[in-house]
């Protein structure tokens, strides 16, 4: 029996009972759930890189901002559904700023985090041409977003853009196309769970298939220019945030506030809805609402129905930061750049230990280290690492709950403290010599 920081017998128990038969499939709360159980039964403290969770203070513009409205006596009332003019200006400021793109403030719409914005994106797209039933990923992606698909009962389609890049995408995405039935496209970009980063030509590839086909973009931004292989924090200054938007007018933009602005907790972000595509009447608005253009069935048929409205002084408090990052008296990127400082101490003890990097390249270019990466043993497939790893205290999931068909797993730097290196080196140490590469 091999010698493990936890006992097998208590990570198989805790496994068995939440009743997963294959771990490769087990999802980030139920991996969370059985790391929490086993470390409070071994008091082993588990290195946790399972959620892709901000583990940052929040800006401090944004709380004083909240702070100062709910002072006010904002709670009391209803905010007004399209947004807080505020916000909703600053964040076409912002979209100026960091992408040089031109956006109209009527279309950028405050949701409940970029969650709700995908959620009623996926909604929306669905229901503007009945013949187009389907959203396609292209993946890795976040899990949830395709479990938000099954709740509302639409379909969808994937494919792993692992051996896809380039000139290589073209040719995929209209196999898919090409059918007639697919409403939207998304994905993420820096990518949730790979860290790759889609170059202008991809993006310039959907963005032209998009228009050709009539296809709307959703770009998941919940990690705006957090690539930090080039400085993107000068406003109104290149280089700008990559962006399909500046190939298409079929696009929606979901901008967090979670990850870049470490304000995750008052479930705040904006998704902003191309001028073109905000006005453009679909025939299936008529049958389900008796008319309506995307932008205001968007805001007032589906997320009125969704929550009626977004929190009233996380509102101000996104204003604020977008206002001081416009301004340039706030360096977002500044303050999260530590995640890509974790990644490269984390891969380090990775690779020094037999494993390798699944994601590794952008089309030549090495990576960038942010706040995932990707890893792989030898001889192992992403469920028997994602079980292995929890006898030596350390969690994370399996790529194969991403979308992707690469073996290995997806690893977060957010909950990574200063004492887990040298623990981390001791128990890859051992993992090594536990499963020794033939």
């Amino acid at each position: 029996m091999k010698n493990t920081p936890i006992p097998r017998s208590l990570i198989d128990q805790k496994i068995e009972e939440f009743g997963i038969q294959d771990f490769s499939r087990a999802t980030i709360r139920e991996v969370k759930a059985i790391a929490a159980g086993a470390e409070k039964e071994s008091g082993v403290e588990f290195i946790k890189m399972e959620m892709g969770v901000p583990g940052l203070s929040p800006s401090q513009i944004g709380v004083e901002a909240e702070i100062e409205a709910l002072r006010k006596g904002i709670a009391s009332l209803y905010p007004d559904i399209n947004g807080l003019p505020a916000l909703k200006e600053e964040t076409a400021r912002f979209i100026k700023a960091f992408m040089n793109i031109d956006l109209q403030p009527e279309g950028c719409v405050p949701v409940t985090g970029s969650m709700q914005g995908t959620f009623a994106s996926f909604l929306t797209c669905s229901q503007c041409d009945p013949q187009k039933d389907t959203i396609l990923f292209i993946d890795p992606g976040f899990p949830v977003q395709k479990q938000q698909l099954v709740v509302m009962g639409q379909k969808y389609e994937t494919f792993d853009v692992y051996h896809y890049r380039g000139e290589a995408l073209r040719e995929k995405l209209e196999s898919y196309l090409s059918q007639g039935n697919i409403s939207a496209i998304i994905y993420s970009n820096p990518n949730n769970p790979s860290w790759i980063c889609l170059k202008e030509k991809e993006l310039e590839i959907i963005g032209t298939l998009a228009t050709r086909y009539d296809v709307i973009v959703l770009e998941d931004l919940a990690y705006f220019a957090m690539d930090f292989r080039q400085d993107l924090s000068t406003p109104f200054a290149p280089p700008y945030q990559p962006t399909v938007a500046r190939y298409t007018d079929n696009y929606v933009l979901l901008i967090s506030g979670s990850k870049a602005f470490s304000y995750a907790g008052q479930r705040i972000g904006v998704t902003c809805i191309s001028d073109t595509l905000y006005h453009r009447h679909y025939t299936g608005f008529d049958e389900c609402y008796g008319g309506g253009t995307f932008g205001t069935v968007f805001i007032h048929r589906v997320l009125y129905a969704l929550s009626s409205g977004t929190s009233h002084s996380a509102q101000y408090a996104l204003a604020a930061i977008l206002k001081a990052a416009n301004e340039g008296s706030y360096n977002f990127l500044r303050e999260v750049r530590i995640y890509g400082e974790r990644a490269k101490r984390l891969k380090d003890i990775f690779l020094r230990h037999g494993f390798r990097l699944v994601y590794d390249n952008d089309l030549g270019d090495p990576v960038a280290d942010g706040f995932y990466f990707t890893i792989s043993y030898p001889d192992m497939t992403g469920g028997e690492l994602a079980r292995e790893f929890m006898y030596y205290g350390v969690s994370a999931i399996s790529l194969m709950t991403t979308g992707s068909q690469q073996e290995g797993l997806r690893a977060c730097t957010s909950f990574i403290g200063d004492h887990q290196y040298e623990e981390l080196e001791g128990r890859m140490e051992l993992f090594a010599k536990n499963n020794p590469v033939p």
